[in-house]
């Protein structure tokens, strides 16, 4: 064999390895247990300890939930690579798609809670994101990743059996469980789980939408009482995603009882007489650049109606299934 004819096979051999390796390092493993710690972050007590916490919540409710670390998936999508490895294991019930799965890969730095359609409503996209962020990242971010993951599995526990939150002291066994205000289940919607930057876009838009609306309503000669009571719907439910259900309760005792105070001292004013008169006998008027006119509806009764030469639209969304994805 000649000289060149062999360095061409260990090119060869080379080549193969390598292409080998790179494909094994994001290839889907064996479903060996409902731990399955490829990138060894859980020692074995850990392992054995978090399995049967696992066994015992899917023997009492049905869910089956599965821990999987891989070292690298070599710049593949988390989500891609967890919904492969989540319909490949088939995890869950056929029918009940009650499966969760775990999925940390320490190397790229990422995680994903991917979560089975049956569990969708229980274990939502808000709060998989909260477990994430909350609960595992704060300890991957110190390397310890066994604290992490027994922490995020408890939480998801706790989620699926109904309960707002379940701490875990290091060795991975549950702690104190709080349950929530009123025995309700794992909704939450007195706290509203968004960052501060989306809380105050929202926020933004949401009351400065009714603010103008309440502002219209004070201002208006006629008209005004009619838009004080179509906005108390707006104001008794929309605050509550910036402000959480105590919040939007006490910004609706202050609209009904502030507007129409607001609305008796507007009222007195000079400039909101003149425009009551222009109404009346013009059949229009201007109040800070809205013009306002009255005309009939039915019999001899008046209503009011108002022009800003602007527009108001809505906007939709659509929501992708089922779960989250974090980074540390």
């Amino acid at each position: 064999m000649t000289c060149a004819l062999k360095l061409r096979l260990l090119a060869a051999c080379w080549l193969a390895a390598t292409l080998c390796t790179q494909a094994a390092a994001f290839d889907i493993p064996y479903l060996t247990g409902r731990i399955v710690d490829g990138a060894e972050l859980v020692s074995p007590a850990a392992r054995n300890r978090l399995s049967a916490l696992l066994k015992t919540h899917e023997q009492a409710t049905g869910n089956q939930i599965v821990l999987l670390t891989v070292p690298t998936i070599e710049g593949e999508s988390i989500e891609e690579y967890a919904l492969k490895v989540f319909e490949n294991w088939k995890l869950g019930d056929k029918g009940k798609d009650n499966g969760v799965l775990v999925v940390v890969i320490p190397h790229d730095r990422k995680m994903r809670i991917e979560v089975g359609y049956g569990l969708e409503g229980v274990l939502t996209d808000v709060a998989a994101s909260r477990i994430i962020r909350n609960v595992m990242t704060p300890q991957f971010k110190t390397g310890n990743y066994e604290k992490g993951i027994a922490e995020g599995l408890s939480a998801i526990i706790a989620q699926l059996e109904g309960r707002s939150a379940a701490a875990t002291d290091a060795s991975g066994a549950p702690g104190t469980v709080h349950k929530n205000a009123g025995g309700n289940s794992g909704l939450s919607l007195d706290a509203p789980d968004l960052p501060l930057i989306e809380r105050i876009l929202i926020g933004a838009f949401i009351f400065g939408i009714i603010g103008l609306f309440t502002f219209l309503g004070i201002v208006t000669p006629g008209m005004g009482w009619f838009l004080y009571f179509f906005l108390i719907p707006f104001w008794a439910m929309f605050p509550i995603v910036v402000v959480g259900i105590k919040g939007a309760l006490v910004l609706l005792v202050v609209y009904l009882l502030g507007f129409p105070i607001a609305k008796l001292l507007v009222s007195r004013s000079s400039w909101y007489e003149k425009a009551a008169h222009s109404l009346k006998s013009k059949g229009r008027a201007s109040v800070g650049g809205f013009t306002f006119s009255s005309g009939s509806r039915s019999g001899n009764s008046s209503g009011t109606s108002w022009s800003s030469g602007g527009g108001f639209s809505g906007g939709g969304g659509s929501s992708g299934g089922g779960g989250s994805s974090g980074s540390w």
